[in-house]
């Protein structure tokens, strides 16, 4: 072996040759550079809005209602049994949160219709601007 190739066996202690590839002729390299795609401007919307909710229609998203919240201490929980009873932040006919996606949307009376629960809602939260609206956090 010459003094100018390195010994193979000495590159992280790899057994395998390493080889360097030579630079692309001239050709090439254009032939390689105009396989690139090339991007053209969109025309300008005109459907608007609607055309854009249309295809987020069938999203599914997750619904939370919320009743209320308590926090107890690891030894209370473990104490728990069937039929304990959690007393919760919220006095009985407050209205409940809806969120969705973990995002306060409105708030609501619960209801039963048909046998189930539900919610009636009684009021939409309006969106805050620049991220002020918080999101649903467990406490």
């Amino acid at each position: 072996m010459s003094q100018d190739s390195p010994d193979p066996s000495a590159v992280s202690g790899s057994p395998h040759t390493l080889a360097l590839l030579p630079p692309l002729p001239p050709r090439a390299a254009a032939a390689e550079q105009a396989a690139l795609p090339i991007f053209r401007e969109l025309p300008p919307r005109t459907a608007g809005r609607a055309a854009d909710l249309d295809q987020l229609r069938d999203v599914e998203l997750d619904v939370t209602i919320e009743l209320g919240r308590t926090r107890m201490r690891v030894a209370d929980v473990l104490k728990l049994t069937d039929g304990a009873v959690i007393e919760l932040d919220r006095a009985a006919g407050d209205p409940v949160d809806v969120f969705v996606n973990d995002r306060l949307v409105a708030r609501g009376e619960v209801v039963v219709l048909s046998g189930r629960f539900a919610v009636r809602l009684s009021e939409v939260v309006s969106p805050m601007h620049d991220g002020q609206q918080q999101g649903h956090q467990q406490g």
